[in-house]
């Protein structure tokens, strides 16, 4: 076993964060879960990611000696190593690589989550061989890496693609970017909940929901409780999926794409979330693009492809690009 043909990609959620490490094949050999318990300190967060590369390094009973670590994070800032005060993450702005240096003593590159996956889509995945095209998280939140004529779009300040803090509901819902009526806090995990709850208080419909409280919804319950027929929970992804088509139509005014990938726990809601989602997206749609853009599912595991993407920047400056 060749150590120098491993790194370890990580990819920090909301909710939970993922490990892999990556081979030169851009194959996930192995992969780790933890939660990332935002409410905990940074220092708690460091010590519990320490311990996961440790753990991931090991292979039976060889360890590896990886080259390098990238790490794909919500408002990360990829030159300066920063993650700057995420919407979703309470550790307000921190030097992510500085932190995991004073525990490893490798290369270290930072970038963006929804960048990572479109990048790792555009490396080993669909997007392979596409110029242009849109990677869409759905999950604690919504975000989204753009990629134009095969480079990955930054911006002046690194934050180009962040589409789910475009505003669709002025003065609505309050959001962790400290404005109102952001589009992830409708469509998201966390969004749908709320959404649940707001039928429950405006229809009558018969439905489990009303038996959980806040606290104990998530999108698995609303997606479990639409399989068995839950009127609620089923008008719970048609909401959300009119909003999430509206919201892909402007999207694509703005890049005219050759697809949209969508990756993230939402997704595996399949029907329940596309059917709506794609009937929206194609009546709102400019008509001369209709019919052009092809909206499908990541074919990746949850996190994988943001793995790939910050495993592959690794010593790699500005701009990446898929040649």
């Amino acid at each position: 076993m060749k150590d120098l043909e491993y790194k370890i990609g990580i990819d920090i959620g909301g909710t939970n964060t993922s490990l892999g490490l990556v081979d030169t094949n851009g194959r996930c050999i192995k992969k780790i879960n933890f939660s990332t318990s935002a409410n905990k300190s940074i220092e708690e967060f460091i010590s519990k990611l320490a311990r996961s590369v440790r753990e991931i390094c090991m292979i039976d009973t060889h360890e590896v000696h990886p080259v390098g670590i990238g790490i794909a994070a919500p408002a990360a800032q990829h030159r300066a190593g920063l993650i700057q005060n995420p919407a979703n993450l309470l550790w307000g702005t921190i030097n992510i690589a500085d932190l995991l240096k004073q525990q490893y003593d490798l290369p270290i590159t930072v970038i963006n989550d929804s960048n990572a996956v479109a990048l790792g889509e555009m490396k080993y995945g669909l997007a392979r061989g596409m110029k242009n095209f849109v990677a869409i998280t759905l999950g604690t939140g919504l975000g989204a890496g753009v990629v134009m004529n095969g480079e990955l779009v930054n911006g002046a300040n690194g934050f180009a693609g962040e589409l789910g803090h475009i505003i669709v509901e002025p003065n609505g819902r309050k959001c962790g970017c400290k404005r109102r009526g952001c589009v992830e806090t409708y469509v998201s995990a966390t969004g749908m909940c709320r959404t649940a709850f707001e039928l429950m208080s405006s229809e009558l419909d018969a439905s489990k929901l009303r038996e959980r409280t806040y606290s104990n919804l998530t999108a698995k319950v609303l997606y479990d409780l639409a399989i068995e027929g839950d009127i609620l929970a089923r008008k719970t992804f048609e909401v959300t999926g009119e909003i999430f088509g509206k919201m892909l139509a402007s999207t694509v005014v703005s890049f005219d794409p050759e697809a949209i990938i969508l990756s993230g726990g939402l997704v595996h809601a399949g029907e329940f979330l596309f059917k709506p989602t794609l009937k929206s997206f194609n009546e709102n749609v400019l008509s001369s693009l209709r019919g052009k853009i092809a909206v499908f599912p990541s074919q990746f595991s949850d996190g994988e492809a943001a793995i790939l993407g910050a495993s592959s920047v690794i010593d790699i400056n500005e701009p990446i690009s898929a040649e």
